[in-house]
């Protein structure tokens, strides 16, 4: 009779066991297919090598972005150059190469001259939070939507850095000191500004810096912030930056494929937006105080020598500028859209 009361109670053990696996096994393999059920997979490109803290900062966003969306959209960011060129990514997100950017619009000036124009106001912006609100409510990111999208490419958010620093083989104390100065600087825009003030600029592309300043290509460069900079080793060979900033703040235009954009549900839609907004006033903040800790780090080492111009030179680079603007306004009836609207924004604000 014991016996058959163990032999029971065995029985009846093995049946919970095997109820229990029942139970426990589609959980497990619901759990599996969650992980790897991501709704929408895509590829963004960037404009940095992977090795400047900006980039690492919009990697952080995408696995952000991942989070915010229940897994449901993972984002790959890959620096410059690692399906295209910089000037390729308009075309490949609008073929489905890439299925988004994080990109400066300069690049593709010379598809359209506008792209150049809203892409990068050389010597209008002092404060990056002043484009970025003119971006979000002054329309530019409209404007940017009737320029972008008949290429098939929507911006979902504009982001930009603090001033751009630059990067120098030979001290610029001074305006006159940029004449025949061999700059870097990509088509469009700041090319055309830097041979107005006297420079002989060189068409580069930014992941061409490090070595052109090593060989003696470029005395200068028309580069990214401080930090970044300083990060990818320019300043061993150009031990003369310019700081603060003066010239040069482009935009990041945060670009889909319009067709996947307008696929996309709502929620997804408003989150995205959200979450870029999020990441433009991140990268402005976290940057900025990159570059701090690194001017007073470089303002220690005895080889590296920092300059700033005076207010006077920067009235007379803002004068050239202005005047370059204006050209460009009459090439087409968006960069003078573009113009007059920018133009008014700067003036509402008493920063024209």
């Amino acid at each position: 009779m014991k016996q058959q009361q163990q032999s029971s109670s065995s029985e009846k053990h093995m049946l919970n066991s095997k109820y229990s696996l029942l139970l426990i096994v589609p959980a497990l393999l619901l759990g599996l297919s969650t992980a790897q059920a991501a709704d929408y997979k895509w590829k963004f490109q960037a404009s940095e090598t992977s090795g400047e803290p900006s980039f690492k900062i919009k990697q952080e966003w995408a696995n952000k972005i991942t989070k915010m969306t229940n897994d449901r959209v993972e984002i790959e960011v890959m620096p410059i150059n690692a399906v295209v060129g910089p000037t390729e990514t308009l075309s490949a997100v609008s073929a489905g190469i890439l299925q988004g950017h994080m990109t400066d619009p300069s690049y593709f000036s010379g598809q359209n001259p506008a792209f150049g124009m809203l892409g990068n106001l050389v010597g209008a912006w002092s404060n990056s939070y002043d484009f970025l609100e003119y971006m979000k409510y002054g329309g530019g990111e409209e404007l940017y939507n009737e320029l972008a999208e008949p290429y098939g490419v929507h911006l979902i958010a504009a982001a930009t850095f603090p001033l751009e620093s630059i990067p120098s083989t030979v001290p610029i104390e001074s305006l006159e000191d940029f004449e025949g100065l061999k700059i870097r600087a990509p088509q469009g825009m700041v090319y055309n500004i830097f041979e107005r003030i006297g420079a002989t600029p060189v068409n580069l592309p930014g992941s061409e810096v490090y070595t052109g300043l090593e060989k003696g290509v470029i005395d200068a460069a028309d580069s990214t912030v401080l930090s970044n900079n300083d990060a990818m080793g320019l300043h061993a060979f150009a031990p003369y930056p310019l700081y603060p900033g003066f010239h040069s703040m482009p935009m990041i235009a945060v670009s889909i494929n319009k067709d996947i954009w307008d696929s996309l549900p709502e929620e997804l839609q408003a989150t995205l937006s959200t979450a870029f907004d999020g990441m433009s006033y991140d990268l402005i903040a976290r940057l900025k105080l990159q570059d701090i800790e690194t001017l007073q780090r470089l303002q220690e080492d005895p080889d590296v020598h920092p300059y700033d111009l005076s207010a006077e030179d920067r009235k007379k680079f803002r004068t050239a500028a202005e005047a370059e603007w204006k050209e460009w306004a009459g090439r087409n009836e968006m960069t003078q859209k573009i113009y007059d609207s920018a133009t008014a924004f700067l003036r509402s604000r008493n920063l024209l």
